[in-house]
């Protein structure tokens, strides 16, 4: 397939998110505008990054922090002009924190406090403070990264207390169910782990939802949707 041919698919792919989260908005009685689209980069070249970035795409999360970083540094060169919205959205390790302290403008998958102590230590100075999103998850899964309650509350209290990080909300991977009901019986759990830790900190970002449950996701009230396979199709091996 030429590059004009994926990049028509792309655009294609893209108008069909931005109406499929338009339609769910309305259905839930939500402003679209309310509900910002992550496009999940990860695997993906640069070209279909830019492709995405010309259609009015912003904000890219990747799992990865070496290819996560590569990209950036690229993106930087290549388009010293277009300033893109980084996230990484993968499991982190302690090991890989300064790169991405150092690159991205976003961390959603934080479940502990060394990671976030790390992060802070990391930030430099000459950059605005990391935004970040505290990993929750509602139903143990083994294997699986998050937090139950009440983890996530007291990870709450040691991130708000760290200045070069800016707590920002909750993210959740629940567990894959194909059932419209059980998607949303699980978002209600993040939900309500959200909106708790809202008494007390001002979160503005519930993100959760990917292309097989976005609606769900939609329904009860996420912020920010992370859509890979929905936008750019099956991820390269």
């Amino acid at each position: 397939m030429s590059l004009a041919e994926n990049n028509d698919t792309l655009t294609e792919r893209y108008h069909n998110v931005v109406q499929r989260i338009h339609r769910a908005a309305l259905k839930a009685g939500r402003d679209p505008a309310g509900i910002e689209l992550l496009a999940v980069s990860k695997k993906h070249p640069l070209e279909k990054i830019a492709a995405l970035q010309a259609l009015g795409q912003q904000a890219f999360g990747e799992s990865y922090a070496q290819e996560g970083v590569e990209k950036i540094r690229k993106w930087q060169q290549q388009h010293p002009e277009t300033k893109l919205v980084w996230h990484f959205i993968g499991p982190l390790q302690s090991n890989k924190t300064r790169p991405v302290a150092e690159h991205f403008d976003w961390v959603q998958s934080l479940d502990s406090a060394k990671l976030l102590q790390r992060l802070n230590r990391q930030r430099p100075e000459f950059l605005p403070p990391l935004n970040i999103c505290l990993q929750f998850q509602p139903v143990p899964e083994p294997g699986k990264r998050g937090v139950a309650w009440p983890a996530l509350a007291q990870l709450a209290e040691v991130a708000a207390g760290l200045p070069r990080l800016r707590l920002r909300g909750v993210m959740s991977i629940p567990p894959r169910t194909s059932d419209p009901q059980e998607q949303r019986a699980l978002f209600e759990q993040v939900r309500a782990a959200y909106e708790n830790l809202r008494q007390d900190y001002p979160l503005d970002t519930l993100s959760m939802g990917m292309s097989g449950d976005l609606e769900a996701a939609v329904a009860t009230g996420s912020t920010m949707l992370r859509l890979g396979s929905a936008l750019f199709g099956p991820r390269p091996d």
